[in-house]
């Protein structure tokens, strides 16, 4: 039987999310807190997410990690497949299109109420404003 625990520089790592999130910073030669500033959070949230009692991360910020790390969202998410996938397409979607918070979800949710004849004028509009 082949042991469960590896190397934290074997290419097939497995373990559970906190022991994957840490595999993948390292791969990625990031500090917690380097990881934290790509990822957009508080260098105590990586903490927690790396510790085997702390909290997970939202599908959101684990498909940013796996972006700046350079690993499989499968992998990070399931543990499942390879940790490092050359294959992998860059995303159909950056992450910079999804709101970073509630507000800009609600305004991009107003925003979507708004008739399509008169959007370029409140475009401007904004533009203006900010």
């Amino acid at each position: 039987m082949p042991p469960t625990n590896r190397r934290s520089t074997d290419s097939r790592f497995s373990g559970p999310l906190p022991d994957r999130i840490r595999h993948a910073r390292r791969l990625a030669k990031l500090s917690q807190v380097g990881l934290a500033d790509r990822v957009g959070v508080v260098p105590s949230a990586v903490a927690q997410w790396e510790g085997r009692t702390g909290t997970s991360p939202t599908v959101e910020h684990m498909v940013r990690v796996a972006k700046c790390t350079g690993v499989a969202f499968e992998w990070l998410a399931t543990g499942r497949g390879v940790t490092v996938d050359s294959q992998l397409e860059s995303p159909t979607i950056a992450a910079e299109s999804f709101a970073r918070d509630l507000f800009e979800e609600r305004l991009l949710l107003a925003f979507r109420k708004i008739p399509q004849k008169k959007r370029e004028k409140f475009v401007v509009w904004f533009e203006d404003f900010v």
